[in-house]
């Protein structure tokens, strides 16, 4: 079978770990020129640096989602160094779950700046470039909580369900570009993001499920490579996938 994903140029956010720095390190080996976008500057570019000392092929930008003029600098850094940006996955994300009667409107305010505004930034970044071409693909990270609300989960929820609002609307809106899109919603995957939950209870209960459950990032890295490595006239709009032992 051919390999589709070698010479791709792929931009991921959220690349400094967990999902991000699993599905960079796999398209990497999979012979795509991945740049990787992160707030945290030191951890992307030992990741660039172990890639590129293992033969694959990475560049490290830093580049916080929020900021739109960072976004748009990852993106453009990408096609001024490698000449196209082929895909771009909109990872970063974070999850402080909470109920809503803590009233953690910051946290709910934080949310909603990462994980929709930051997705909407990537995919204003890259449509100028992707229209041009006449081809690209972009690929969002929702989650199992974006197809359902459990305890706590209500604005988390509520964000992964407007990313996949936006993708299908991107979907329909971007055919004549001959641009793909796709939505990855992962279920219990061993992460960071866990780390980001402030109520000690939530955060406990939480850690207890994933770590009886979850799964590893590399889960996440293939699904991407899956969909990214269909013929181009091939258009996986959405994955869901969970560890074998979740039944939520």
């Amino acid at each position: 079978m051919e390999n589709t994903i070698k010479n791709k140029v792929i931009v991921i956010t959220g690349a400094s770990s967990g999902m991000g720095e699993a599905a960079a390190k796999h398209l990497a080996e999979l012979g795509a020129t991945v740049v990787l976008g992160a707030r945290r500057a030191e951890k992307i570019e030992q990741l660039a640096k172990q890639i590129n000392e293992t033969g694959g092929k990475a560049l490290a930008v830093k580049a916080d989602v929020i900021q739109l003029e960072q976004v748009k600098n990852l993106v453009d850094t990408a096609v001024k160094q490698f000449g196209k940006v082929d895909v771009i996955l909109n990872n970063a994300g974070i999850m402080p779950l909470s109920p809503m009667d803590r009233i953690n409107v910051e946290e709910w305010n934080t949310m909603i700046d990462v994980n929709i505004k930051g997705v909407l930034n990537g995919i204003a970044a890259v449509l100028p470039c992707m229209k041009a071409q006449k081809s690209g693909q972009i690929i969002n990270t929702a989650s199992v909580a974006g197809h359902k609300v459990f305890n706590g989960s209500a604005v988390y929820s509520a964000t992964k369900y407007a990313v996949r609002a936006l993708t299908e609307g991107l979907r329909m809106e971007v055919k004549p570009y001959n641009i793909r899109t796709t939505i990855v919603c992962p279920g219990a995957v061993k992460t960071e993001l866990l780390e980001h939950i402030s109520e000690a209870d939530i955060q406990q209960a939480n850690k207890d499920y994933v770590g009886e459950v979850g799964i590893s990032p590399d889960s996440f890295a293939r699904v991407v490579a899956f969909a990214i490595s269909q013929p181009e006239d091939v258009d996986i709009n959405e994955v869901i996938f969970r560890p074998t032992a979740q039944e939520m």
